[in-house]
């Protein structure tokens, strides 16, 4: 049985005042149906993962070095993120792979070490906007995910998301045929390179300007577990609408 995760990625926003969300989301999903995380900026895994405790929420990072440990300055290990009580990390995302040239060797790496010291990799594929229109979509996401995801996954540790990099931020989405297409077509790598029992449970979360409005249309596509989400997790109000379509699909 595959989870439906709602994963909430804060980037570069949030400082110990935002916690105050974290306390909402508990109110009003203190036994939630479905997986719950929040990725917020490293300043505050310790804080938040302190503040949920045992709660129904999961605390995660967004990157990890592929190194344990060294001289790498202002880069953040996998076990780091375990100490300050992280469980999850997402590696991959866009912004990553653009912002600081991260290729998928880079990406399959950090996952490697990720999955190796207990997180949880949430590994991030997305096409681009001139990629979509020349109708490449699907050898992107192939070579992505054949070039990202170590050897090593498993339904327990790792899940895969879907943002199409046009549609991050932007308040552009896919169709729901579009969305469909590139979740079954992730699905069938996965089966054919895992097997049936590893490749059918990898949650497979879509992002991508995912609102509350939208969120009940999204979750009822073929192979869609769940959303990878930006700005709408940072608050409270905006996220539990999210949360509570996927409790319900």
């Amino acid at each position: 049985m595959r989870k439906k995760l709602a994963a909430g990625n804060w980037k570069m926003n949030g400082t110990t005042a935002s916690l105050a969300e974290v306390d909402a989301l508990l109110a009003a999903h203190p036994a939630s149906k479905c997986e719950i995380l929040l990725c917020p900026p490293a300043t505050l895994v310790s804080a938040m993962a302190a503040r949920i405790g045992d709660g129904p929420i999961h605390t995660g990072g967004q990157d990890c070095h592929a190194e344990p440990s060294g001289a790498h300055t202002g880069d953040i290990a996998a076990g780091m993120l375990v100490d300050a009580g992280a469980s999850h990390v997402i590696v991959g995302h866009s912004e990553r792979r653009q912002d600081h040239n991260e290729t998928d060797a880079d990406i399959r790496a950090k996952a490697t070490t990720a999955t190796a010291t207990g997180l949880v990799a949430v590994i991030c594929c997305g096409e681009s906007d001139n990629q979509r229109v020349a109708g490449q979509t699907l050898d992107v996401i192939g070579t992505q995910l054949a070039g990202s995801i170590p050897d090593n996954a498993t339904a327990a540790n790792t899940v895969v998301a879907y943002e199409p990099i046009w549609a991050i931020g932007t308040g552009k989405v896919p169709t729901l045929e579009q969305i469909g297409e590139v979740h079954d077509f992730i699905r069938k790598i996965l089966i054919d390179r895992f097997g049936t029992e590893t490749g059918d449970n990898i949650s497979i979360l879509y992002g991508g300007s995912v609102k509350p409005t939208n969120a009940s249309e999204i979750f009822a596509v073929s192979n869609v577990d769940g959303a990878l989400v930006g700005g709408a997790s940072l608050k409270a109000a905006d996220f539990t609408g999210i949360i509570s379509a996927l409790e319900t699909a």
